[in-house]
């Protein structure tokens, strides 16, 4: 006999198959009304056939009010019944089918605050080693209870989510419900904390001791592991700030600082910095309030592009830092608000502060901040037709990024380096150094470290393809054009796309 697993539909699919199952009431019920369904079905066959019967069965009711009684997830599963079909009995036929340890992970994986997991974090809620935590999974996905994907992750069809929380309600108590969401949840906090300091300044090994499974032991393994499971501990994050835990949350808020940059247009900045924030206010730690307000400051220059927020966030850090002596926040609050002063054309005054926290910054002997500083400093002097003092800004961060003895990290040192080249290269451009301009702008945008796609590189690589075009490079160039274009579709800018498509379909 071979097995036969029939997944979830697609939406298309569910909603047809949903209204061949109405027949002719699809009509009155409203297209709308069943995709809703179809969607709380979350595309099961079996769920799609169950809610279409009863349906079928009871003429006076409407599918809208079927979806409104269906949307409360606590009575969820008491709804997909028909005589005495009910699906949480066919999920209980395969539950039962399991080993004790499999039970017991799948039943607690109803914790994990994302959308899907691995082994290492099925192993923290279940208890057990990462290897027991591979076998039990197999069997979850053999039984139909999980799904996987070729990464090595596994997730929940969202009904079968509710009958493991509604197993762990059954066989555990409320004090091991609480104790196993603590635990879950702290693991994931320290995880994210100790991969979000490999990005820092300063970082060392990780420590894991008493964990009983490997944290990530290198700036690769941490990127991967912060990205693979944003939802898990952003949702982490979330319990332990609604739980009054403010020390936690503040480490993690504060470990992201530096790793944000790698992840430019990540979506959660602005809560994660903003929890931070809250944190810290609730600790009574102004120094630290105001870091964090610096970095919901950075939010909005870097994707809301909110200079009056940007100003009000930077403003408010300030007189904290202030207040508690913290110069370096100081400093940070003047190199934050520049691009608050760039988005509204107050240039000179961009251009002082800038010039005042790299000055505080080199004073406090911070190269990583100093460069940041500098690198503002060049855009602004650009931005003003200050072409060689631009150049002369930039190029002491390149220097400073290239020298063994600055005191940066490699990977930082890295970054900064390349992120300069970026708007060294349109400064030559500007200054008729073409050859130059494209040097730099093919270093900045060459393959190598793991980068985003951001507006910076995006830039960076259209105006390298307009240099190259001029040279008559024109193989290069639409290259490069068509790269920009991915990488503006990506980031949302229809117009920017649809411009470099365009002339990289130009070029001959």
């Amino acid at each position: 006999m071979r097995r036969l697993v029939l997944g979830p539909l697609q939406m298309p699919e569910a909603t047809e198959l949903l209204t061949g199952i109405l027949g002719a009431r699809s009509a009155t019920d409203g297209e709308s009304a069943l995709t809703r369904l179809a969607q709380l079905c979350g595309g099961l066959p079996l769920a799609l056939r169950i809610i279409g019967n009863r349906l079928v069965s009871r003429p006076g009711w409407s599918a809208d009010e079927l979806a409104h009684r269906l949307a409360d997830e606590e009575r969820r599963l008491d709804q997909f019944r028909a005589g005495d079909l009910k699906i949480a009995n066919a999920f209980g036929m395969s539950y039962e089918q399991l080993a004790p340890t499999a039970r017991r992970i799948f039943r607690r994986l109803a914790v994990v605050p994302g959308r899907d997991f691995d082994a290492a974090l099925a192993a923290v809620v279940g208890g057990t080693s990462a290897e027991d935590a591979w076998d039990a999974l197999d069997d979850l996905v053999d039984l139909g209870l999980l799904q996987d994907t070729a990464a090595g992750r596994y997730r929940f069809h969202d009904l079968v989510r509710l009958f493991a929380r509604d197993r762990l309600q059954q066989e555990e108590t409320a004090t091991e419900s609480e104790a196993l969401t603590e635990r879950t949840t702290s693991w994931l906090l320290r995880t994210a904390t100790t991969a979000g300091a490999w990005f820092g300044p300063v970082h060392g090994r990780p420590d894991k001791e008493g964990t009983g499974l490997a944290l990530p032991a290198s700036p690769e393994e941490a990127d991967g592991w912060l990205r693979a499971n944003a939802d898990n501990w952003l949702g982490a994050l979330r319990l332990a700030a609604a739980d009054g835990r403010h020390a936690v949350v503040l480490d993690c808020a504060e470990a992201m600082e530096w790793y944000s940059d790698r992840w430019l247009h990540g979506p959660h900045w602005n809560e994660v910095f903003t929890l931070g924030a809250r944190a810290a206010a609730a600790l009574g730690d102004r120094a630290r309030h105001a870091a964090q307000l610096n970095h919901v400051a950075w939010v909005h220059g870097v994707q809301t592009r909110d200079a009056e927020a940007v100003l009000r966030y930077t403003a408010e850090a300030m007189d904290l830092a202030t207040l508690s002596g913290a110069t370096a926040q100081v400093a940070w609050a003047h190199c934050y608000a520049v691009p608050g002063y760039r988005l509204l054309g107050r240039l000179d005054e961009a251009a002082a502060s800038a010039s005042r926290a790299a000055e505080m910054f080199k004073g406090l002997g911070d190269a990583d901040a100093y460069c940041s500083s500098l690198i503002n400093l060049g855009l602004c002097l650009r931005d003003l037709g200050r072409y060689e003092e631009a150049l002369e800004s930039l190029r002491e961060v390149v220097a400073l990024a290239s020298d063994e003895g600055s005191g940066m990290t490699p990977g930082t040192a890295e970054f900064i380096r390349r992120h300069t080249l970026v708007p060294l290269g349109k400064c030559l451009a500007l200054l008729g150094r073409r050859g130059e301009a494209i040097a730099a702008l093919v270093e900045a945008t060459a393959p190598g470290e793991r980068f985003d796609p951001s507006h910076w590189y995006a830039d960076g690589l259209e105006n390298l393809a307009a240099l190259l075009a001029e040279e008559g490079r024109t193989g290069e160039s639409r290259r490069a054009y068509t790269v920009a274009a991915r990488m503006f579709e990506a980031l949302g800018d229809a117009a920017a796309h649809t411009r470099c498509a365009a002339r990289a379909a130009a070029m001959p």
